[in-house]
Protein backbone atom coordinates (compact mmCIF):
# COMPACT_ATOMS: atom_id res chain seq x y z
CA UNK A 1 0.00 0.00 0.00
CA UNK A 2 2.91 2.34 0.57
CA UNK A 3 4.66 1.47 -2.54
CA UNK A 4 0.97 2.28 -4.56
CA UNK A 5 0.28 5.54 -2.54
CA UNK A 6 4.06 7.06 -3.12
CA UNK A 7 3.47 6.31 -6.72
CA UNK A 8 -0.13 7.51 -7.41
CA UNK A 9 0.54 10.72 -5.04
CA UNK A 10 1.35 14.04 -7.41
CA UNK A 11 1.92 16.46 -4.06
CA UNK A 12 4.27 15.31 -1.59
CA UNK A 13 5.23 17.08 1.37
CA UNK A 14 8.53 15.45 3.01
CA UNK A 15 9.53 16.53 6.63
CA UNK A 16 13.30 15.89 7.65
CA UNK A 17 13.69 15.73 11.62
CA UNK A 18 16.87 17.32 13.41
CA UNK A 19 17.95 13.54 14.17
CA UNK A 20 17.97 12.64 10.47
CA UNK A 21 19.67 15.85 9.34
CA UNK A 22 22.12 15.40 11.60
CA UNK A 23 25.11 12.95 12.55
CA UNK A 24 25.95 12.04 16.44
CA UNK A 25 28.30 14.81 16.89
CA UNK A 26 25.36 17.49 15.94
CA UNK A 27 26.99 18.31 12.74
CA UNK A 28 24.69 18.16 9.24
CA UNK A 29 24.88 14.98 7.47
CA UNK A 30 25.91 15.54 4.01
CA UNK A 31 25.08 11.89 2.97
CA UNK A 32 21.79 12.39 3.73
CA UNK A 33 21.21 15.32 1.96
CA UNK A 34 23.06 13.93 -1.17
CA UNK A 35 20.81 10.86 -1.20
CA UNK A 36 17.38 12.86 -0.41
CA UNK A 37 18.48 14.98 -3.58
CA UNK A 38 18.70 12.34 -5.87
CA UNK A 39 15.26 10.65 -4.27
CA UNK A 40 13.65 13.76 -4.47
CA UNK A 41 14.23 14.21 -8.46
CA UNK A 42 13.63 11.16 -8.86
CA UNK A 43 10.20 12.16 -7.82
CA UNK A 44 10.02 15.72 -9.60
CA UNK A 45 11.36 13.65 -12.94
CA UNK A 46 8.31 11.47 -12.42
CA UNK A 47 5.87 14.39 -12.45
CA UNK A 48 5.25 14.82 -9.07
CA UNK A 49 5.76 18.62 -6.60
CA UNK A 50 7.78 18.01 -3.65
CA UNK A 51 7.66 20.07 -1.15
CA UNK A 52 9.89 19.81 2.30
CA UNK A 53 9.76 20.63 5.84
CA UNK A 54 13.01 20.99 7.47
CA UNK A 55 14.37 21.11 10.96
CA UNK A 56 18.06 21.33 11.21
CA UNK A 57 18.45 25.15 12.05
CA UNK A 58 19.48 25.74 15.09
CA UNK A 59 22.42 22.27 14.61
CA UNK A 60 23.41 23.87 11.83
CA UNK A 61 23.77 27.13 13.76
CA UNK A 62 26.12 24.76 16.35
CA UNK A 63 27.49 23.28 13.23
CA UNK A 64 29.15 26.88 12.32
CA UNK A 65 29.98 28.96 14.72
CA UNK A 66 31.24 26.03 17.05
CA UNK A 67 29.36 26.72 20.36
CA UNK A 68 26.59 27.81 21.98
CA UNK A 69 25.26 24.05 22.27
CA UNK A 70 24.36 23.59 25.67
CA UNK A 71 23.35 27.62 26.04
CA UNK A 72 19.32 27.28 26.73
CA UNK A 73 18.81 30.79 26.86
CA UNK A 74 15.77 31.49 24.01
CA UNK A 75 18.35 34.87 22.60
CA UNK A 76 20.59 32.39 22.19
CA UNK A 77 18.34 29.99 20.79
CA UNK A 78 17.34 32.49 18.52
CA UNK A 79 20.86 33.62 17.38
CA UNK A 80 21.84 29.55 16.15
CA UNK A 81 18.97 29.40 14.30
CA UNK A 82 19.27 32.88 12.60
CA UNK A 83 23.00 31.52 11.63
CA UNK A 84 22.21 27.82 11.09
CA UNK A 85 19.22 29.04 8.43
CA UNK A 86 21.67 29.97 6.15
CA UNK A 87 24.07 27.48 6.32
CA UNK A 88 21.12 25.18 6.36
CA UNK A 89 19.27 26.70 3.07
CA UNK A 90 23.03 26.87 1.39
CA UNK A 91 23.31 22.73 2.18
CA UNK A 92 19.98 22.59 -0.03
CA UNK A 93 20.95 24.74 -2.69
CA UNK A 94 24.31 22.85 -3.55
CA UNK A 95 22.25 19.49 -3.43
CA UNK A 96 19.67 20.14 -5.66
CA UNK A 97 21.84 22.68 -8.13
CA UNK A 98 23.10 19.24 -9.31
CA UNK A 99 19.81 18.77 -10.78
CA UNK A 100 19.07 21.94 -12.14
CA UNK A 101 16.40 22.81 -9.55
CA UNK A 102 16.13 25.41 -7.68
CA UNK A 103 14.98 26.23 -3.69
CA UNK A 104 13.00 28.58 -1.91
CA UNK A 105 12.81 29.25 1.81
CA UNK A 106 9.50 29.68 3.49
CA UNK A 107 9.83 30.56 6.86
CA UNK A 108 6.01 30.59 9.07
CA UNK A 109 4.68 31.34 12.66
CA UNK A 110 1.82 29.83 14.41
CA UNK A 111 -0.21 32.75 13.51
CA UNK A 112 0.55 32.38 10.06
CA UNK A 113 -2.14 29.56 10.10
CA UNK A 114 -4.37 30.21 12.34
CA UNK A 115 -5.40 34.26 11.17
CA UNK A 116 -7.99 33.60 7.97
CA UNK A 117 -6.43 36.30 5.69
CA UNK A 118 -2.30 34.97 6.28
CA UNK A 119 -3.18 31.67 5.35
CA UNK A 120 -4.89 32.55 2.15
CA UNK A 121 -1.83 34.56 1.80
CA UNK A 122 0.81 31.78 2.66
CA UNK A 123 -0.79 29.60 0.06
CA UNK A 124 0.32 32.29 -2.84
CA UNK A 125 4.02 31.31 -2.71
CA UNK A 126 3.75 27.55 -1.83
CA UNK A 127 1.57 27.10 -4.57
CA UNK A 128 3.36 29.12 -7.15
CA UNK A 129 6.77 27.74 -6.26
CA UNK A 130 6.00 24.41 -6.52
CA UNK A 131 3.45 24.45 -10.05
CA UNK A 132 7.06 26.20 -11.17
CA UNK A 133 9.38 23.41 -10.30
CA UNK A 134 10.94 25.04 -7.57
CA UNK A 135 11.30 23.20 -3.74
CA UNK A 136 9.67 24.97 -1.49
CA UNK A 137 12.27 24.54 2.05
CA UNK A 138 9.90 25.38 4.58
CA UNK A 139 10.77 25.80 8.43
CA UNK A 140 9.28 27.73 11.47
CA UNK A 141 11.29 31.06 11.87
CA UNK A 142 12.68 30.06 14.72
CA UNK A 143 15.48 33.07 15.35
CA UNK A 144 12.39 35.59 15.92
CA UNK A 145 9.50 33.11 17.58
CA UNK A 146 8.77 32.72 20.91
CA UNK A 147 6.47 30.88 23.03
CA UNK A 148 3.47 32.47 22.43
CA UNK A 149 3.28 32.43 18.59
CA UNK A 150 5.70 29.32 18.04
CA UNK A 151 3.84 26.20 16.37
CA UNK A 152 6.32 23.93 18.56
CA UNK A 153 7.48 21.61 16.36
CA UNK A 154 7.94 20.45 12.78
CA UNK A 155 5.83 17.61 12.48
CA UNK A 156 3.06 20.08 13.44
CA UNK A 157 4.16 22.63 10.76
CA UNK A 158 4.81 19.65 8.03
CA UNK A 159 1.21 18.50 9.05
CA UNK A 160 -0.05 22.18 8.55
CA UNK A 161 1.64 22.58 5.28
CA UNK A 162 0.61 19.28 3.81
CA UNK A 163 -2.88 20.74 4.80
CA UNK A 164 -2.73 24.01 3.15
CA UNK A 165 -1.42 22.94 0.67
CA UNK A 166 -3.56 20.27 -0.45
CA UNK A 167 -1.37 17.10 -0.42
CA UNK A 168 -1.87 13.34 -1.61
CA UNK A 169 0.86 12.16 1.22
CA UNK A 170 3.07 13.69 3.31
CA UNK A 171 6.11 11.39 4.32
CA UNK A 172 7.69 11.70 7.99
CA UNK A 173 11.66 11.05 7.95
CA UNK A 174 12.84 10.15 11.71
CA UNK A 175 14.92 8.01 13.46
CA UNK A 176 13.04 5.10 13.68
CA UNK A 177 11.58 2.83 11.18
CA UNK A 178 8.14 3.68 12.22
CA UNK A 179 5.79 3.14 15.07
CA UNK A 180 6.47 0.42 17.26
CA UNK A 181 4.55 -1.48 20.05
CA UNK A 182 7.46 -0.79 22.34
CA UNK A 183 10.50 0.94 22.21
CA UNK A 184 13.00 -0.77 20.00
CA UNK A 185 16.14 0.74 21.34
CA UNK A 186 15.32 -0.70 24.69
CA UNK A 187 13.05 -4.15 23.63
CA UNK A 188 14.09 -6.63 21.30
CA UNK A 189 10.69 -8.24 21.16
CA UNK A 190 9.21 -4.50 19.39
CA UNK A 191 6.78 -5.08 16.70
CA UNK A 192 6.62 -2.50 13.95
CA UNK A 193 3.22 -1.24 13.44
CA UNK A 194 2.78 -1.30 9.57
CA UNK A 195 -0.72 0.08 9.47
CA UNK A 196 -2.61 2.58 11.08
CA UNK A 197 -6.22 3.21 10.57
CA UNK A 198 -7.48 4.32 13.96
CA UNK A 199 -5.63 6.79 16.49
CA UNK A 200 -7.57 5.68 19.27
CA UNK A 201 -7.05 2.00 18.92
CA UNK A 202 -3.12 2.87 18.55
CA UNK A 203 -2.53 4.45 21.35
CA UNK A 204 -3.90 2.13 23.61
CA UNK A 205 -1.49 -0.60 22.34
CA UNK A 206 1.73 1.07 22.28
CA UNK A 207 4.26 2.63 24.59
CA UNK A 208 4.64 6.26 23.59
CA UNK A 209 8.36 7.49 24.63
CA UNK A 210 10.05 11.30 24.90
CA UNK A 211 11.92 13.08 22.76
CA UNK A 212 15.59 13.05 21.42
CA UNK A 213 18.38 15.13 21.92
CA UNK A 214 18.47 17.37 18.27
CA UNK A 215 14.52 17.29 18.08
CA UNK A 216 11.67 19.00 19.72
CA UNK A 217 9.32 16.01 19.05
CA UNK A 218 8.27 12.12 19.51
CA UNK A 219 6.34 9.68 18.76
CA UNK A 220 3.64 11.62 20.17
CA UNK A 221 4.00 14.54 18.15
CA UNK A 222 4.15 12.70 14.92
CA UNK A 223 1.07 10.54 15.88
CA UNK A 224 -0.71 14.37 16.55
CA UNK A 225 0.74 15.36 13.03
CA UNK A 226 -0.90 12.24 11.16
CA UNK A 227 -4.04 12.87 13.20
CA UNK A 228 -4.45 16.20 11.80
CA UNK A 229 -3.86 15.24 8.40
CA UNK A 230 -6.27 12.38 8.59
CA UNK A 231 -8.83 14.99 9.25
CA UNK A 232 -8.04 16.25 5.67
CA UNK A 233 -8.09 12.33 4.20
CA UNK A 234 -4.03 12.73 3.74
CA UNK A 235 -2.62 9.85 4.38
CA UNK A 236 1.14 9.76 6.34
CA UNK A 237 4.22 7.89 6.16
CA UNK A 238 6.79 7.63 9.14
CA UNK A 239 9.74 5.93 8.43
CA UNK A 240 13.58 5.98 8.93
CA UNK A 241 15.32 8.46 7.28
CA UNK A 242 19.25 7.28 8.34
CA UNK A 243 18.56 4.57 5.71
CA UNK A 244 20.60 5.28 2.54
CA UNK A 245 17.86 6.37 0.28
CA UNK A 246 14.77 5.46 2.40
CA UNK A 247 12.44 7.09 -0.38
CA UNK A 248 13.32 5.10 -2.90
CA UNK A 249 13.37 2.06 -1.35
CA UNK A 250 9.74 2.93 -0.09
CA UNK A 251 8.40 3.66 -3.59
CA UNK A 252 9.66 0.22 -4.69
CA UNK A 253 8.17 -1.92 -1.93
CA UNK A 254 11.71 -2.49 0.09
CA UNK A 255 11.48 -0.02 2.76
CA UNK A 256 10.29 -0.48 6.24
CA UNK A 257 7.50 2.10 7.67
CA UNK A 258 4.22 2.43 9.46
CA UNK A 259 1.39 4.31 7.23
CA UNK A 260 -1.25 6.36 8.93
CA UNK A 261 -4.30 6.00 6.88
CA UNK A 262 -6.84 8.00 8.99
CA UNK A 263 -9.34 8.75 5.69
CA UNK A 264 -9.87 5.36 4.66
CA UNK A 265 -8.11 5.64 1.33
Amino acid sequence: MIQELIRSSKKIVIKIGSNTLAKEDGTICREFLENLGEDVHQLMSEGKQVVIVSSGARIAGVSTIGKWMRKEDINYKQALCAIGQVELMDAYRRVFEKYGTHIGQILYTREDFLEGARSLNIRNPLFTLADEGVIPIINENDSVCVDEIKIGDNDTLAAYTANIWNADLLIMLSDIDGIYSENPKNCEDAKLVELVENIDELRANIEIGCGNDFGTGGIETKIEAASKVGAYKIPMILSNGKVPHIIDKLKKGEGKGTLFNLGGI
